[in-house]
């Protein structure tokens, strides 16, 4: 009986051929490739040309995107699994690949054409970044605020305005952009456009200076009259608010992602070094304060990996999940900043260094809770379903 039900019923850590195989291989490659330009990059404030032509290589950049279509033809689940590999390493280059898969083409599946995803998603898998843009100035967790505008003129729209805090902006070259064809109609008016990089009028401005994943741009978007075909809008015109908030609700499992493979970073670095630092003529992972606060760590990130896991196979199996990945959001977000912290308090002075990776994590972990729906914003989610 019981063999019958773990068979019907795997662990959710319990992964696929395939999903072990993806794994495997993005470990192998992160290790190998990322570890050793992780510091350059994030000093350089910009991401290695040669890294992001290998994502694509190993198929990374277009996880659920069909074969027919140049893609992997994987699940949502895989492109978690992924995301949460590559952050264990640097999370800079987990976010450029959560923000392309969860986001971009994942939106694209959903809401495009036939034509839209012959010609976008076939770029998307070979060798085009692609961005996420609804924030601007003013519109931040109140995400319809947008002034971005969009006027049709006959079979175009044209489209004036700026958008800011939009990641990859400056590696990206397909951006889908939210804008306003009637400010006066409030979230009913918003629209979502595909927009190429060489659209006449469209520059990518101010690349911000950041605390953390520095080698991921995040940048400001300029439009000044930038003519979009009509047969460029996704989905439905009066629409994009659908859009964006379903398709961020699959994002904030990719971060839930990218979180717990930080934290699983932060916690196998800290393991090595308690195990090499002796103290009072040992190592001072043989204490019981250290062994304890090790303990709690790794217990934090399980629990944070099976809300996220979660979440995920709910996801692909079609069942609700936005409280699921409010949850894993919230949680695992909270737990890489309890974590990195706690592994830069037992490097002692070291963690303070740039010496070791630990004080990365801790830089990179602050992110979590800001984007893509801050702490807040979840916990309001979350409270609202409790209360219907």
């Amino acid at each position: 009986m019981s063999s019958v039900l773990s068979d019907t019923h795997p662990a959710l850590t319990t992964l696929s051929e395939q999903e072990r195989m993806f794994q495997e291989a993005v470990h192998d490659f992160a290790v190998s490739e990322i570890a050793p330009k992780v510091m350059e990059m994030d000093e350089a404030q910009t991401m290695d040309p040669g890294i992001i032509q290998q994502l694509f290589e190993l198929g990374l950049m277009g996880i659920e995107i069909p074969e027919s279509y140049g893609g992997t033809g994987a699940d949502f689940f895989t492109a978690v699994l992924v995301v949460e590999e590559l952050s264990k390493v640097d999370a800079s280059i987990g976010v450029i690949v959560d923000v392309q898969n969860t986001l971009c083409i994942n939106a694209l599946l959903r809401w495009g054409t036939e034509e839209q995803k012959e010609k976008y998603l076939s770029m998307l898998a070979a060798d085009t970044v692609g961005a996420y843009a609804l924030s601007e100035a003013g519109s931040g967790s109140d995400a319809f605020a947008l002034t971005l505008r969009a006027t049709q003129d006959g079979d175009d729209f044209i489209l004036n305005g700026q958008k800011l805090w939009i990641t990859s902006g400056n590696e990206a070259g397909i951006f889908i952009c939210f804008a306003t064809v009637d400010p006066d109609a409030g979230y009913r008016g918003i629209t979502a456009f595909i927009v190429e990089k060489d659209f006449e009028g469209f520059s990518v401005g101010k690349k911000e200076d950041k605390l953390g994943i520095r080698a991921s741009s995040t940048t400001e978007l300029l439009f000044e009259n930038v003519r979009v075909p009509a047969a460029n809008v996704l989905g439905e015109v009066g629409k994009g608010y659908k859009t964006a908030i379903e398709t961020l609700n699959e994002g904030r499992i990719g971060i839930g992602a990218q979180m717990i493979g930080l934290a699983q970073g932060a916690l196998d670095c800290t393991v090595k070094y308690v195990g090499e630092r002796e103290q009072f003529g040992r190592p001072i992972g043989s204490f019981q304060g250290v062994q304890f606060q090790l303990a709690e760590m790794a217990t934090q990130i399980h629990a944070a990996r099976l809300m996220v896991y979660n979440a995920a196979r709910l996801k692909d199996a079609g069942e609700p999940f936005l409280v699921e990945a409010a949850m894993a959001k919230l949680f695992s977000s909270e737990v890489a900043q309890k974590v990195a912290s706690t592994c830069i308090d037992l490097h002692g002075g070291y963690g303070f260094t740039k010496e070791y990776p630990v004080e990365k994590f801790y830089r990179d972990a602050k992110i979590g809770s800001i984007y893509e729906g801050t702490s807040n914003m979840q916990k309001q989610t979350i409270a609202k379903i409790l209360q219907k």
